[in-house]
């Protein structure tokens, strides 16, 4: 295993310097060996094998990128009442974003941003009906992600559509890569969207949508949703900043994944 791990780290040409634990060689495997291999291998290689993660919580707390690396603070858990089917559940369960330097983008990690992609698919599931969706469409590119991953993860690999939005002064146009999939008549459209604030972006995407699928059912799914106040914990939807757009869009139902203070969150990778 020594052997191997300095192989390795020197790379196909020999010329590599990296490092690797000789723990690494076997993962998963480590805990099948023999209790004094497992032994052998910490002395020799100075560490276990990480773990895989698994569970949420455990996805809160593990960051990509290493041990160096700093994840975010998720705050607590809460139920908030939100606009949603006849005869559905409307309580969603939400978390919060502290932002440590208020005044300042938080900038998201992709463990945080993979952790609210799980807490919508979990919100989805608990609507009170299954939800099969035909189309899922992303607004920008962080919405054309949760799309994708919703699309493949949650509605058996459905079509995906993108929305790319323009704005020129105080207007907002949809660019002309946007893509609009082809589609059943009266489809079930899941909009995806990184954040909502002031900017009524959701009421002219729905707008849009009923235009050109007619009879649509139109459901939204936002990663963060601004509040009014200081405290993150809302007591109601309409302590939301958006709340007032997000009803006048009559979406059949709305999702949440986390609640953000002033000015925003930033998707991983600086995605628009």
């Amino acid at each position: 295993m020594l052997i191997l791990a300095k192989a390795y780290g020197l790379g196909p040409h020999g010329t590599a310097s990296e490092f690797i634990f000789a723990g690494d060689l076997v993962q998963e495997a480590y805990e099948k060996l023999a209790p004094e291999d497992q032994l052998a291998l910490k002395a020799a290689g100075g560490h276990a094998p990480a773990v895989a993660a698994s569970g949420p919580l455990q996805v809160r707390n593990n960051v990509v990128g290493g041990p160096h690396a700093t994840d975010n603070v998720v705050g607590q858990d809460f139920n908030l009442v939100v606009p949603t089917i006849d005869h559905g559940n409307p309580a969603i369960c939400v978390f919060s974003l502290p932002n440590p330097n208020p005044g300042q983008l938080l900038d998201l990690t992709w463990n945080t941003f993979g952790f609210g992609v799980e807490r919508l698919m979990r919100q989805i599931k608990s609507l009170g009906r299954r939800l099969d969706a035909d189309i899922c469409i992303g607004i920008n590119e962080a919405g054309l992600v949760m799309a994708t991953f919703l699309a493949s993860a949650q509605f058996n690999r459905c079509s995906i559509g993108y929305l790319r939005c323009n704005r020129v002064r105080n207007e907002i146009t949809f660019a002309a890569e946007s893509y609009y999939p082809e589609s059943v008549e009266a489809p079930v459209i899941v909009i995806c969207d990184f954040e909502v604030k002031h900017a009524d972006v959701v009421g002219l995407v729905a707008r849009e949508l009923r235009e050109r699928y007619p009879g649509a059912e139109l459901y939204f799914a936002v990663f963060g949703a601004m509040t009014k106040g200081n405290s993150l914990k809302v007591q109601s939807f309409d302590d939301l900043t958006g709340a007032t757009i997000m009803q006048a869009a009559r979406f059949d139902a709305v999702f949440i994944a986390a609640t953000m203070s002033p000015p925003g969150i930033e998707p991983p990778l600086e995605l628009r």
